[in-house]
């Protein structure tokens, strides 16, 4: 791990924990008062006060397995570092199901309505703090790389900010753990026919242009690999004008024109719907810059993380001020498997396929999809 990456790792987990000592007084206030008012006994959606405290310090809650947590964020790091998405996705599938605080929030659906909502806040919060550190670790590295359109960037996190604030200000404490499951797995459903359509010719055949734009940055690169050495320092990025709406930048030779406008308006919306599901938005954000801004996956990629660094930021923020709950001591440790997976991931990237990689990921899309959405919506479960 390098010495940028673990202060950043650092500054990351201070943050988090001064946050945690300024505002815990309040959280904890309205999670005793969710608590008390809770039923007492030892079934199915009640507290029992005689057994020891779990998530979020609720007696009788699952107590996350750290071991398991940290092996599970390190995956969640290697998956977004490697494709560029499905961080957000796994980030939930672990809470939600793999640590079992989804199953645990939903026995409050009826018997307890506020602590319900609290804990399904705090899901939804605790998958952006993973994806925020990997968008953070991500726009870093590609920006050192040349390979970040900052005004672009700059033009979807504005509109992100609206977009994760309305959103979140909406919604926080009034979504049950149910309809949060089942809108989840609703937009992982639609991901994964989304991820078929880009695997088959059709899809590959729309990312012609944008496979021809990165035909000089690949031929560098070649170049390079054959021990050549390549100046690249004048080939990254370079912004040549830009006003309000109309930008012009180069990259490696090739130039690109984009209306400002266009990104803001959707940051918004990508970013509404993201804070909503307690995801980074990657798999909308990119299909957006190389559809509509006909920008190279080598460009997207790192434009995409930092639209959603900025979103996340802004989403988590809010959550925050409105007293949503957080078991900082299992962040602080999934925080640290992040960073494990995002510097191994493009260490092993090379050796899988991009194409069968999706593929894999689309039967995963297709199962989660399916069998969150049957949970949360018709309270049916695929297998008992």
């Amino acid at each position: 791990m390098s010495r940028k990456t673990k202060l950043i790792l650092f500054i990351v987990v201070a943050v988090a924990m001064v946050t945690a000592l300024y505002v815990h007084p309040a959280w904890a206030d309205k999670l005793t008062d969710a608590i008390a008012a809770a039923p007492q006994g030892t079934e199915a959606g009640q507290i029992d006060s005689a057994k020891p405290a779990g998530f979020l310090g609720i007696p009788g809650a699952p107590s996350v397995n750290l071991i398991l947590a940290f092996v599970w964020a390190v995956w969640v790091g290697w998956i977004f570092s490697t494709v560029g998405a499905f961080g957000g996705v796994m980030a939930g599938v672990g809470h939600m199901t793999v640590f079992g605080l989804g199953a645990y929030a939903k026995t409050f659906k009826t018997s307890a309505p506020p602590l319900n909502k609290m804990v399904t806040d705090s899901i939804r919060g605790s998958n952006q703090f993973l994806v925020g550190l990997s968008a953070l670790v991500s726009s870093f590295n590609y920006y050192r790389m040349g390979r970040l359109v900052l005004p672009l960037a700059v033009a979807l996190g504005l509109g992100s900010i609206l977009g994760a604030w309305g959103s979140v200000t909406l919604t926080a404490g009034k979504l049950s753990f149910s309809a949060y499951q089942g809108y989840f797995g609703l937009f992982v459903l639609l991901l994964g026919c989304y991820l078929f359509w880009e695997t088959s010719p059709k899809g590959q055949a729309s990312k012609k242009k944008a496979k021809e734009a990165a035909k000089a940055f690949e031929a560098t690169v070649a170049k390079q690999k054959a021990g050549e050495k390549v100046d690249i320092s004048g080939l990254g990025v370079k912004v040549t004008t830009f006003t309000p709406t109309k930008c012009n930048f180069t990259f490696y030779g090739v130039e690109f024109t984009f209306n400002p406008l266009i990104p803001l308006v959707g940051g918004v919306v990508i970013a509404a719907i993201a804070a909503f599901l307690g995801v980074g938005g990657g798999f909308l954000l990119v299909p957006f810059l190389t559809s509509v801004a006909q920008l190279p996956m080598y460009l997207a990629a790192g434009t995409s993380a930092l639209a959603v660094l900025i979103s996340m930021i802004t989403s988590i923020i809010t959550l925050i001020t409105k007293g949503v709950v957080f078991d900082w001591g299992l962040i602080g440790l999934e925080l640290i498997g992040i960073v494990v997976g995002s510097v191994i991931g493009p260490r092993t990237s090379k050796y899988f396929s991009d194409i069968w990689l999706k593929r894999l990921f689309i039967v995963l899309a297709l199962y989660v999809g399916v069998d969150y959405v049957l949970r949360g919506f018709f309270n049916y479960r695929i297998f008992g």
